[in-house]
C-alpha cells in the first residue's frame, strides 16, 4: 500500500474526532467519517460532527453530506468510501477513517456480503417466533441453520437474531455462510487500528456532560428545526440519540429537564452497546483507555 489507512473506532464521546484530527494535521491525512449518524446534515451538533473550525484544520470526507430525507444504509457507505480510498492511497495520502458505526469498519475489514433481500412474509414470520419462543428457544432454533450468528450475536438483540433466522428460510443458505463469501475493501496488512475504550465511568461522565453541551450549541433548535419536516420516524436521521427525547419536549410532553435526563440516559445506554460490539467483534485490535496516542 502507498499510503497508511488508520482506523479510529470506539463509544461515543471516547474522543476519537480528536485523535483522528491531531493525526491529519501531523501527517496530512484524510479523514473520513464513519459513523452513520455524522453523515446526515440536519444534526452537526446532536451527532457532535467535528466543528467548523475543526475542519477547517484537515480534510474532512463524508460528514453531513447526507439529506435528512434519505436513508443510508452500510452498502451505500461503502459505494462512497471506496472512492476516496482509491483516490487517496492512490495519491500516497494518509487517510483515517474514524467513527463509532462497527458494521462500517466490518465491512471495510472482512467484506460486505451480497445477501439476497428478505420478503416482508418471511421477515414477520421470524419475528413472530421469536416473539413466541422467546429468546432462549428462539436462539437454540436459530443454532441449528446457523451455529455462528446463534453464538455471537448479542443477548437481546431481536432484530439481527431474526434476520438471521429469515435469511436462512428465505435462501435455504446460513447468514453466516454469505458473508464468509465476502471480499473486504481493505486487507489485514493495509491498514493500523485502534478502539478507544475509556474506563466506563469516566465514558459515562462525558456522555453526561456531552449532552449538555449541545444544548448550549443548539441542539434544540436543531432537532425543531428537523421535526419541522416532517420526515418519517422510520429514517436513520430521525433515530439519532437525541432527536427523539428533545423532540418530546418540543412538542410539550414533557420537560426540560426529563428530556435531558432521557437524553442523557440514551447516549451513556448507546456508548455502552457500541463498546459491546467492539469487544465481541474486534477483540484483536490494540485499545487505548484515551485519545493521547
Amino acid at each position: 500500500m502507498c499510503a497508511p489507512v488508520t482506523l479510529i473506532a470506539g463509544p461515543t464521546a471516547s474522543g476519537k474526532s480528536a485523535l483522528a484530527l491531531d493525526l491529519a494535521r501531523r501527517t496530512g491525512a484524510l479523514v473520513v467519517n464513519a459513523d452513520s449518524q455524522q453523515l446526515y446534515a440536519d444534526l452537526r451538533v446532536v451527532t457532535a460532527r467535528p466543528s467548523v473550525a475543526d475542519e477547517a484544520l484537515a480534510d474532512h470526507a463524508l460528514y453531513g453530506q447526507v439529506d435528512g430525507a434519505e436513508a443510508w444504509s452500510v452498502g451505500r457507505w461503502v459505494r462512497a468510501v471506496q472512492p476516496l480510498l482509491d483516490q487517496a492511497i492512490g495519491g500516497g495520502r494518509p487517510v483515517v477513517l474514524v467513527g463509532g458505526t462497527g458494521l462500517y469498519f466490518h465491512a471495510l475489514t472482512r467484506g460486505l456480503a451480497d445477501i439476497p433481500a428478505v420478503d416482508d412474509a418471511t421477515r414477520e414470520a421470524a419475528t413472530a417466533l421469536y416473539d413466541q419462543e422467546g429468546e432462549a428457544a428462539f436462539r437454540a432454533r436459530l443454532a441449528r441453520v446457523d451455529a455462528r450468528a446463534a453464538t455471537v450475536l448479542a443477548a437481546n438483540d431481536r432484530q439481527r437474531l431474526t434476520r438471521a433466522f429469515a435469511v436462512h428460510a428465505q435462501t435455504g443458505r446460513s447468514l453466516s455462510d454469505w458473508q464468509a463469501d465476502t471480499v473486504p475493501i481493505l486487507a489485514a496488512d493495509d491498514y493500523r487500528a485502534l478502539v478507544i475504550e475509556p474506563d466506563r465511568e469516566v465514558l459515562y461522565a462525558r456522555c453526561d456532560a456531552r449532552v449538555d453541551v449541545m444544548v448550549d450549541e443548539g441542539a434544540l433548535e436543531e432537532v425543531a428545526a428537523l421535526t419541522a419536516r416532517h420526515l418519517p420516524a422510520s429514517l436513520p436521521v430521525m433515530k439519532a440519540v437525541g432527536v427523539r427525547e428533545l423532540a418530546a419536549h418540543l412538542s410539550g410532553q414533557t420537560s426540560l429537564s426529563a428530556a435531558l435526563d432521557a437524553m442523557r440516559q440514551a447516549t451513556r445506554n448507546y456508548a455502552k452497546r457500541q463498546l459491546t460490539w467492539f469487544r465481541n467483534q474486534t477483540p484483536d485490535w490494540p485499545r487505548s483507555a484515551n485519545n493521547h496516542v
